[in-house]
């Protein structure tokens, strides 16, 4: 890091800043928090400053989970303010979100780099199709058991904690099924996705500092540098998301998102190859 000169630092700021304007954007606007986009760049980013590669996946996940925290605050106020966040679901069903994200951040820690590239890669795969296949139905019965909080609860607990995202790519159509509407489903899984991250976050935290990792400019799997500069831009950018898609349609956006993901998931399958 030593070895950087003026033009390389103006370079990452500018990769940092332009990643946090995007994942803000689709934190907001699909009330997911973000980290899909901003774990994958923050990958390359430690990558190319030096950061020892057995941490580099760890400290991407627990630094989006961290960044995600402010971001899903205002996300979740501005969803409150169009009346679209279901407090009885949160309370009800995120427990069980919790509880997954809380065993899941502490067994992340424990993989190595190439498995956490691998399963990140393999859920990406899966989400994108979902959102380019999966064909919008209405639902008029609301139905939501306690097996199903449960079950659906802990596996998208424990499936963030290791990708370092919000678990809205999930929630959102888990709740248009029980038969939520789709503005109530992403400001309530926004909601939940702040949960996820305020744990998500300090299992990292107290993973990294278990595990003595000493990651420069870093507590734990923290990236502190990266928290601060994505902070501002990511809450502004939050704001501007979640108010735009109270006025327009989501549908053919979803399905560019979902193209977009299968392309993030190659390039983390290629990694997978090449580590």
């Amino acid at each position: 890091m030593e070895t950087f000169v003026t033009d390389q630092i103006i370079f990452f700021l500018l990769i940092i800043s332009l990643t946090a304007i995007v994942a803000g954007f689709f934190a907001g606007f699909f009330g997911i928090g973000g980290g899909i986009i901003t774990v994958p760049c923050l990958f390359y980013i430690f990558g190319a400053i030096g950061i020892d590669k057995s941490f580099i996946m760890h400290l991407a996940v627990g630094t989006s989970f961290a960044i995600i925290v402010p971001t899903a605050i205002m996300s979740v106020y501005t969803h409150y303010k169009h009346k679209a966040v279901d407090f009885n679901v949160v309370r009800t069903y995120g427990i069980f979100v919790v509880i997954g994200v809380i065993i899941g951040s502490f067994f992340a820690a424990s993989m190595n780099t190439k498995s956490l590239v691998l399963f990140f890669s393999i859920i990406i795969y899966l989400l994108a199709l979902n959102l380019i296949f999966l064909k919008d139905k209405t639902k008029i019965k609301l139905k939501f058991t306690l097996f199903q909080r449960t079950f659906f609860g802990f596996i998208v607990g424990f499936v963030s904690s290791l990708m370092g995202i919000g678990g809205a790519i999930m929630n959102v159509p888990i709740l248009k099924f029980v038969g939520y509407s789709i503005n109530k489903a992403i400001g309530s899984a926004a909601s939940i996705g702040f949960f996820i991250s305020v744990f998500g976050c300090l299992g990292f935290l107290i993973s990294g500092i278990f595990f003595k990792t000493d990651i420069p400019l870093s507590i734990g799997f923290i990236n502190i540098p990266a928290f601060l500069l994505f902070i501002p831009i990511t809450i502004i950018m939050a704001k501007v998301g979640a108010t735009t898609v109270h006025k327009i349609k989501r549908e053919i956006i979803s399905k560019l998102f979902g193209f977009f993901l299968i392309i993030i998931a190659s390039r983390f399958l290629y990694e997978y190859f090449n580590l």
